[in-house]
């Protein structure tokens, strides 16, 4: 039931040092053909997670797109029906962070983070259930929301927290829609991992102490192991009956 060999998975933000990396590690590992992508900007950092992807004997594919960008993400459609055919698994990873207080944020700073997390997974989603439906595809689709989707914190990220809790809602919303298509809809929210986002938390014992204070476990999650069973189910014909739900993988973060 968790098999996904030979099925085709797209992560965004799936350049070497962020979870979407790991996303895509546990997929191609599990036997499923690749296609990573990520901002142009991150040009050498995804031709790295290529070079570490490309010992699995699976298909890999990267590509550099934006997720604000129609025709980026459609180019990325287009790529995947072009080299297999088929597209069975999205996983909305991209997003990017905010920390300026939202009485000093401009407009066009809280726009950006909006429009990555929010808009950009909304426009992939589309474009992915547009051509699963022309396909007669039965895919899955994962969006990435987060701890701070179901709580905020004293930290200043308005944006980031708002944008969350929307993808959340976001998922409920689409996998109501798209059940009647066989396309389930569902969403991962992850605790403190250390990736290249997190980096700050690592770099101030005082923000690390807080962090390890409020995770049942009493230790950040490993994105190598402890999202890989989460991932698989809800790739695979395991998660065939659960649409609409965001799973927290978080040490008990949100549990209290």
């Amino acid at each position: 039931m968790f098999d996904v060999s030979d099925k085709v998975a797209w992560i965004t933000g799936a350049s070497w040092g962020g979870l979407g990396y790991f996303h895509a590690k546990c997929l191609a590992e599990a036997g499923a053909h690749i296609i990573a992508t990520d901002l142009p900007s991150m040009t050498a950092e995804l031709a790295e997670a290529n070079a570490r992807l490309e010992s699995n004997n699976v298909t890999i594919l990267t590509m550099p797109s934006d997720v604000t960008s129609e025709d980026d993400v459609q180019a990325v459609v287009n790529r995947a029906d072009k080299e297999f055919g088929r597209l069975d698994v999205l996983v909305n990873n991209a997003g990017i962070g905010s920390d300026q207080p939202a009485l000093d944020m401009p407009l066009r700073d809280w726009n950006h983070v909006l429009n990555v997390n929010l808009t950009g997974s909304w426009l992939c989603a589309k474009a992915v259930c547009h051509f699963m439906v022309k396909k007669e595809i039965r895919g899955k689709i994962i969006n990435i929301a987060s701890i701070y989707g179901r709580q905020a914190d004293v930290d200043p990220a308005a944006p980031y927290y708002a944008t969350k809790a929307a993808i959340i809602n976001l998922t409920r919303a689409l996998a109501a829609e798209w059940a009647r298509y066989g396309i389930n809809v569902n969403a991962i929210g992850p605790g403190y991992f250390p990736t290249r986002m997190t980096r700050e938390v690592e770099e101030s014992p005082e923000l690390k102490r807080r962090f390890m204070e409020r995770i049942m476990l009493h230790r950040p999650g490993n994105p190598e192991t402890d999202l890989r069973g989460t991932i698989l189910l809800l790739a695979s014909n395991a998660s065939d009956y659960i649409t609409g739900q965001t799973i927290f993988v978080d040490g008990g973060w949100t549990a209290v």
